[in-house]
């Protein structure tokens, strides 16, 4: 048994959301592009590079991991580049999106023989929280001006519009679509590729893939476009989980149990969000609240019911533990990094990695 805490990456679950994917890519026309902002985890790019047709990014260093790592093709994204890393951004990019009309024409000389694209932000968004709404108010996310856009339409080939996050409704999706056509179809029209970029989940369970394949060819073929998802969260959705062990137990008004693991630094978007980690079956009649071994009081995993009480060393398993959750690991109170295991398609578990001493000393000075 492999020792907890540690990250085990199912490629058989994650096979099934590259089927959809590349369901997807078939019956639209769309071409798919993994977020690395949401999922990095390079070891199962062996088996998404087959069904995906590249990476997009949101830095200089994930773009070169997509260069290096992934097959296909690699969008540049950045919020802003800075004039040290421009020259190594377009190295190792086939496109280069700008945030803004200010960048584009900074680096204008530098990316004149590049292929670019500008980010569009159309004020509308399924986000329901604020810290994660492109479209929330004063955003720096994108130009939104389509009359200043289309003084510098010459200068690019395609826009980025990502404005959906964790949505999970065609409807909504398509509602939005046309709003974003309504503000901008004169310049979509003067481009040659879109990416609608990610936040769409459409490798859920009952979501309307042919719906969705049909309300892309319709764009792609009114505007003369290649479209493009960039899909974090619905490519791994389900796909992991991050095993732990139970170290103590204790009653404190509520029958309280303390993991090997802590959700500030192996599970923090659950923390942003105030969310509470998921645990599959949690039915029985034993209720306990999971918690961490960091010393931040709120360290807290959530309330789970279990078949029988628990005891020292049980081993627990929290599900659907990949999008924005590995990529933002870290090392708050020394707890040891999770390791990172994948079961391969033979059903065989493979340690892939592990953290120790050396790495926590070495991520500071």
């Amino acid at each position: 048994m492999i020792k907890t805490p540690y990250y085990l990456i199912d490629k058989i679950k994650l096979q099934r959301n590259m089927e959809k994917i590349a369901y997807v890519r078939e019956h639209s026309g769309a071409k798919a592009l993994l977020a690395l902002k949401c999922f990095a985890t390079w070891s199962v790019f062996d088996l998404m590079q087959e069904y995906m047709d590249g990476t997009t990014s949101s830095s200089l260093y994930e773009v070169k991991l997509g260069k290096l790592k992934f097959a296909g093709e690699t969008h540049a994204y950045s919020v802003a580049y800075a004039d040290d890393e421009i020259a190594e951004v377009l190295a190792h990019s086939d496109k280069i999106i700008f945030n803004s009309i200010s960048q584009l024409q900074r680096f204008a000389d530098a990316s004149a023989s590049h292929t670019r694209g500008l980010r569009l932000n159309p004020q509308v968004s399924s986000s329901d929280w604020l810290i994660a709404d492109p479209a929330r108010p004063f955003s720096r996310l994108g130009e939104w001006d389509a009359q200043k856009v289309e003084q510098v339409i010459d200068q690019i080939s395609g826009f980025m519009i990502h404005n959906n996050c964790e949505n999970s409704d065609f409807d909504l999706f398509d509602s939005m679509l046309r709003q974003i056509e309504e503000r901008f179809g004169d310049l979509l029209k003067r481009v040659q590729w879109v990416s609608l970029g990610g936040g769409i989940h459409f490798t859920g369970e009952g979501y309307p893939l042919d719906k969705f394949c049909a309300r892309l060819k319709q764009f792609a073929e009114q505007y003369g476009v290649q479209v493009y998802l960039e899909p974090g969260e619905a490519a791994i959705t389900m796909s992991t989980s991050l095993e732990v062990s139970v170290l103590d137990t204790l009653y404190n008004g509520k029958q309280l149990a303390v993991v090997d693991s802590s959700i500030e630094a192996h599970m923090l978007d659950l923390l942003i969000y105030r969310q509470s980690a998921r645990m599959e079956p949690c039915d029985g009649p034993h209720e306990y609240m999971v918690c961490g071994k960091s010393c931040l009081a709120g360290d807290i995993f959530g309330e789970f019911r279990f078949d029988k009480p628990l005891q020292i060393g049980d081993r627990l398993s929290f599900i659907d533990a990949a999008g924005y959750t590995m990529v933002k690991k870290n090392w708050f109170n020394g707890v040891k990094m999770p390791s990172i295991a994948v079961r391969q398609l033979n059903g065989e578990v493979e340690l892939v990695r592990e953290f120790g001493f050396e790495d926590f000393a070495s991520a500071l000075s």
